[in-house]
């Protein structure tokens, strides 16, 4: 057996490889893909029957996932669309539970009213990777793309204390409110161990100097964040997202360059692997799910069972859209007010710019609600947004380990895991399958490039004339106490002004801009991939030690980073 496991563990990483190198190319997403390879596999003569072990999806496998995803989420754009995550995430979440419960008790005569609102939490929470994998790739805007990362962050830890709550009342063990205490206590814990969790470490990861060390402590943070809080009564899941989303934003000044790049590396194969493997047995278990539902006696038929998770689908899709058309008024609604308030604040930041009597915490205020103000402005969601965001209703990772999690007891169970796969594998591939299309038919697009390329060139003045400006500094003195040549003061100022053009890459802001800069730029990335095609040499010929060729190598790379990845 552990032969076998080891085989198919390899042949996995082999499939998701190759279907993630090919999905681009046919325009699908990888997860809806692997998902019919897992289906093909699944029926192949000769391939083993076995079921995956929850408990291992929900405690080894989704708090990397989450923690991967949350590291990558600015805070800034998560705090601005709090509202929105907020109302997808943790109300649309309660409401689609009863209401898809309220269809399966209605449905299954033997299903007390608790196991149907189990089952209604383990089916309602959306997956995120999917529809951000669309997006990104067909150039969603920011902020929707923002909306949907934050909504599969979040509503996993409704679901998952929702279940909790709905498994302990089908024993009498819990009451209405008893729920909602032990909602409310679940989140507070979340909130509280998470963030300490995310502090230290990187408090404790700033202090050791060393990428590989670095990274190592950063598998452990998401395991750092879920067990204890698990254990304690808290929602494990939520810890994670706001330990990741703590690192993520400490990490910009806490980490070296290094321990950012190593981190982003290894995190994201991580991720590839975990999140699609997921999808790919999700396709793979559902041959012996059918088998199962099949030989069950006492239960539904199995057309009678794909049948009520096809209603239960049709049921989720209603109340989703009808919960994003007043999402969408009330963003609207902001966007308007956005645009009176902004102006108003912008006056004021005038009249008190350069002013001493003004109390740097009140003006940082300013700033940042001026700021607030003009993303709520600029960045707003119509009806056609707001119609894409409804048709992201895809369901995977949680739906697959929660349904599996349900207790031997439940009546039904067999059917009721089918019921959460039959929606789960047809929001995936229908939704999923035909989001790009809607995403084109409304011509929803992302931000104006030549806008971006300005606010990156302004971005790069800004920046380096503050670095350029400490250079002037006439207490600026050496280790030893002397002061710096003026003549090489002057070159490192010139080469400061250089690396500000390679930061905002204005030879891409306009193409007239110096003809002579795009020389350079060919030159620089010939001039590289000739060095690296010398340096391959020198390693096979043996003649300078490993240690060497490999710390050329890492300059060379860093050089090559610099100059557009050449």
């Amino acid at each position: 057996m552990e032969l076998e496991l080891a085989v198919f563990g390899v042949a996995a990483i082999l499939i998701i490889v190759a279907v993630a190198a090919i999905a681009p190319r046919l325009g699908v997403a990888a997860p809806i893909l692997l998902v019919l390879v897992g289906i093909g596999v699944g029926y192949l003569p000769g391939v083993p029957d076995f079921e995956f072990p929850p408990e291992i999806i929900l405690t080894i496998v989704l708090p990397p996932i989450l923690y991967s995803a949350a590291v990558n989420v600015p805070l800034t754009d998560f705090r601005r669309n709090l509202r929105s995550i907020t109302g997808l995430s943790v109300l649309l979440v309660i409401i689609s539970a009863f209401g898809s419960g309220l269809l399966l008790f209605a449905l299954l005569p033997e299903l007390n009213f608790a196991a149907a609102v189990a089952l209604g939490a383990v089916i309602s929470p959306p997956d995120a990777v999917a529809a951000t994998a669309i997006g990104k790739r067909l150039g969603l805007p920011p902020r929707l793309v923002t909306v949907l990362e934050g909504e599969g962050l979040v509503n996993d830890a409704t679901a998952l204390v929702m279940l909790r709550s709905a498994i302990a009342a089908t024993a009498g063990a819990l009451s209405f409110w008893g729920a909602v205490g032990d909602f409310v206590l679940a989140v507070a814990l979340a909130v509280v161990l998470g963030a300490v969790v995310g502090a230290v470490t990187v408090f404790v990861r700033s202090k050791l100097g060393s990428p590989v060390l670095t990274t190592a402590i950063s598998f452990t943070v998401p395991f750092l964040a879920y067990v204890p809080t698990e254990e304690i009564g808290g929602s494990g899941v939520l810890a994670v997202v706001v330990a990741g989303l703590v690192t993520g934003h400490a990490s910009a000044s806490r980490f070296s360059p290094q321990d950012r790049m190593s981190e982003r590396t290894n995190w994201r194969t991580a991720q590839l692997l975990l999140e699609n493997g997921v999808f790919l047995l999700m396709g793979f278990e559902l041959s012996a799910l059918i088998e199962s539902v099949d030989g069950d006696e006492d239960g539904i038929g199995l057309l009678h069972a794909v049948g009520i998770g096809l209603l239960a689908t049709a049921a989720l899709v209603l109340i989703r859209v009808a919960f994003v058309i007043p999402l969408v008024l009330m963003l609207r609604s902001e966007q308007r007010r956005a645009t009176l308030v902004a102006p108003r604040l912008d006056r004021f930041l005038e009249r008190v710019a350069g002013k001493d009597n003004v109390r740097p915490r009140l003006l940082d205020r300013a700033k940042r609600a001026s700021a607030d103000m003009a993303f709520y402005r600029d960045e707003g969601l119509g009806w056609r947004g707001g119609a894409v965001l409804a048709w992201s209703g895809m369901r995977g990772v949680v739906t697959l380990a929660a349904a599996q999690s349900l207790p031997s007891d439940f009546p039904y169970r067999p059917q009721l895991i089918l019921i959460a796969f039959t929606v789960a594998i047809v929001t995936l591939v229908v939704q999923g399958g035909s989001l790009p299309w809607l995403i084109k038919r409304l011509g929803v697009t992302g931000t104006d490039a030549q806008a971006d390329a300005r606010e990156l060139s302004s971005l790069a003045d800004e920046v380096f004339e503050v670095a350029q400006d400490s250079l002037a500094n006439p207490e600026l003195r050496r280790a030893d106490g002397q002061a710096y040549d003026p003549e090489v003061l002057e070159q490192v100022r010139a080469l400061a002004s250089r690396m500000g053009g390679l930061l905002a890459n204005r030879a891409e802001l306009d193409e007239d801009l110096d003809d002579a800069h795009l020389q350079r730029r060919e030159l620089t990335r010939i001039l590289l991939e000739n060095a690296q095609l010398a340096l391959l040499d020198a390693r096979s010929s043996g003649t300078y030690s490993s240690r060497t060729i490999e710390q050329a190598q890492n300059r060379l790379d860093a050089e090559a980073l610099r100059f557009g990845g050449a």
